[in-house]
């Protein structure tokens, strides 16, 4: 008995080996390729777990998240044969693995060199089309489409690898350009603030044309409506008198002739040479006023 529990034990941990050797797991982040012998039999292996052949078959795993690759800053010339030191990055994912391992072994370093390479050349071509104002501001967002969308056709069928963006992180303008660049972006700018006054003018002058007219219209209108409402209160006002003088016109004359001695004796330095049988003074002569 004592002689079968190390057997017994050798022959279980033979199993165990065998099984852990014939199971592997790819994580959701992941995809894989089976190689048999040194060659290609299976690539783009989903997550999960899998079985293989012990010691025959090699599981190589390749990240499939999305990836970011800085290039090195390099110099490249524009239409105008001026220099620029340019500085850009990659974004990018396997997106054949089996194509991704024949071009850069699975090697993820081996990739972003090539990577490199074709950045750069694909870089030197879109800028040397362009003079330097295009590339600085004028067409750079149309640049970097361009860019992409060709170093990603030729990514997909020769590295297995798609690009889903290329940018430029800065662009710096060598010494003896550098006063040309300024000189013509200062140019173009007091250009556009020009014209944004030149327009901003045009435009107050319009409202101020607006609001003048419209302040005559309104003024006009104010006028007429015064006019309008001072004649019917003079009308009114006419009518109220002649209603009063009609119902007692003794008295109305009374009341005036009152208001007129008020007037003419309201300041005791004033003179007034009047004849006292004069009708001023009639109803001073007589209470009836007669």
């Amino acid at each position: 008995m004592s002689n079968r529990l190390p057997m017994l034990a050798l022959i279980i941990a033979l199993i165990l080996l065998a099984i852990s050797s014939s199971v592997y797991r790819i994580i959701e982040t992941e995809t894989a390729i089976k190689l048999r012998f040194g060659e290609l039999v299976e690539s783009g292996i989903e997550p999960g777990l899998h079985f293989k052949i012990p010691f025959a078959d090699d599981i190589r795993k390749v990240d499939r998240r999305l990836l970011t690759f800085d290039a090195k800053p390099a110099s490249f010339y524009t239409q105008e044969e001026k220099r620029l030191e340019v500085d850009s990055y990659v974004k990018w994912r396997v997106y054949d693995v089996g194509t991704y391992y024949k071009s850069t072994s699975a090697n993820e370093e081996q990739a972003k060199v090539l990577l490199a390479n074709r950045v750069n050349d694909n870089l030197r071509n879109e800028i040397g089309k362009r003079t330097l104002h295009e590339v600085v501001s004028g067409e750079r967002d149309q640049m970097m489409a361009d860019l992409t969308k060709g170093l990603d056709e030729s990514t997909r069928k020769e590295l297995g690898v798609e690009i889903i963006d290329v940018r430029v992180k800065r662009i710096d303008i060598p010494q003896e350009v550098r006063s040309a660049v300024f000189d013509r972006m200062r140019t173009n700018r007091e250009k556009e603030a020009r014209q944004y006054r030149s327009e901003g003018l045009e435009l107050a002058e319009k409202i101020r044309a607006d609001a003048d007219r419209e302040k005559v219209v309104l003024e006009a209108e104010a006028y007429r409506e015064a006019e309008e409402t001072r004649g019917a209160g003079d009308a009114k006002g006419a009518a109220i008198y002649a209603d009063a003088y009609n119902k007692d016109s003794e008295f109305y004359a009374f009341t005036r002739r009152l208001n007129a001695y008020k007037t003419s004796f309201s300041n005791k330095g004033d003179i007034l040479l009047v004849d006292p049988d004069s009708d001023f003074f009639r109803y001073l002569n007589n209470i009836d006023g007669k």
